[in-house]
């Protein structure tokens, strides 16, 4: 038996004899449920086993670590509601809010970061990471975290452009269908069956196929895929509220479809609507990556996690992983982001009480 096995083991049971002994139930059973498992798993899988358990079970721990220490912060910069409801706020919603802070500080500060240009060729092809290229270099002799990091700026904000074109014309149709119901109503409603019975991939496909890969073309066409699912939420919220004896009051005073959107509507469908921008983010953005992987998405030379995936895949081949760095960002961040939007429909779902 190893010194390694017999330290990882006497650790485990002396945190867990801790926790009992403490009164932390929670800790306890996570820490002798890792000791079971670390047993099982060394019986089958020897000591590499183990070493992969304690490399998970310390990831999981920093992550934790990092998590509760970024909403502290929070909560001491924030003051009243709002530093209230971050305290109570999951660690997993924590560790999303993180993620997604330091993607914004990566993309927006970039040019800062990278140690060189995104379109910038510094070595040879595929040349193996050094003291100045932290990932190596890409196809062409690229540097692949210079690339990494644009890509943030690049990949997220066409996402976050596309989403909130996708958002301010659903949300829009939808509040309007609900307040003037109707055949305006009808007639929005059955338009928006029309467009989501096409499949998104194929006429994101199609619409770029005809108009070509640009910018432009693939918000709209994005703005059109995702706007009648947004809709469909957004009337059956609004729907709720127009029913209400407050909008019949003001109905009566004499007040305009804008003033009850914007005073009596928005309101009270701002938390489901904020949660709904968070899913159809991920949407769009594994939409995007999906596109810039088959060549039709973001253009080179500028950096795109989708097309970096393609065009470094032919490493995968020989054992490395480069390539799968970017494919690790995007899913990383879709997680975090679904980690928030749990949190917020969890609480304007009202279960917490």
């Amino acid at each position: 038996m190893s010194e390694f096995v017999i330290i990882y083991f006497a650790l485990l049971v002396i945190a867990s004899c801790g926790a009992a002994y403490y009164g932390q139930r929670p800790a306890f059973l996570t820490l002798f449920s890792l000791t079971l498992v670390s047993f099982v798993l060394g019986i089958v899988g020897g000591v590499s086993a183990l070493q992969f358990v304690a490399i998970a079970a310390g990831l999981l721990a920093f992550a934790a670590g990092i998590s509760y220490s970024f909403r502290e912060f929070l909560v001491a910069i924030t003051k009243g509601n709002l530093s209230k409801e971050l305290k109570t706020a999951p660690l997993t919603a924590a560790f999303g809010m993180f993620v997604i802070f330091t993607y914004a500080i990566a993309g927006i500060f970039a040019p800062f970061i990278a140690p060189y240009g995104e379109a910038e060729v510094i070595a040879a092809a595929f040349a193996p990471a050094d003291e100045n290229m932290l990932l190596g270099a890409d196809q062409l002799g690229r540097d692949m975290f210079s690339r990494l990091i644009y890509g943030a700026r690049n990949t997220v904000g066409l996402a976050l452009v596309a989403t909130s074109a996708a958002f301010f014309m659903g949300a829009t149709a939808g509040l309007l269908a609900a307040t003037k119901g109707g055949w305006f109503d009808q007639f929005m409603g059955r338009f928006a069956d029309v467009v989501m019975s096409i499949p998104s991939l194929i006429f994101a496909l199609l619409m770029l196929s005809i108009f070509g890969p640009e910018i432009h073309v693939i918000i709209i066409a994005v703005a059109i895929i995702y706007a009648p699912r947004v809709f469909r939420l957004t009337r059956a919220v609004a729907g709720n509220v127009v029913v209400m004896d407050y909008i019949e009051a003001a109905k009566l005073r004499g007040e305009g479809t804008g003033y009850l959107i914007r005073r009596e509507i928005l309101p009270n469908a701002t938390a489901p609507l904020v949660a709904e921008f968070g899913l159809e983010f991920c949407f769009v953005f594994l939409l995007v990556a999906g596109l810039s992987f088959l060549g039709l998405g973001i253009q080179p030379p500028t950096a795109d996690w989708g097309s970096m995936v393609r065009e470094n895949a032919t490493l995968i081949s020989f054992g490395v992983v480069t390539p799968l760095i970017p494919a690790a960002a995007i899913a990383l961040l879709t997680v975090a982001v679904n980690f928030v939007v749990d949190w917020m429909l969890f609480r304007s779902s009202g279960l917490k009480e």
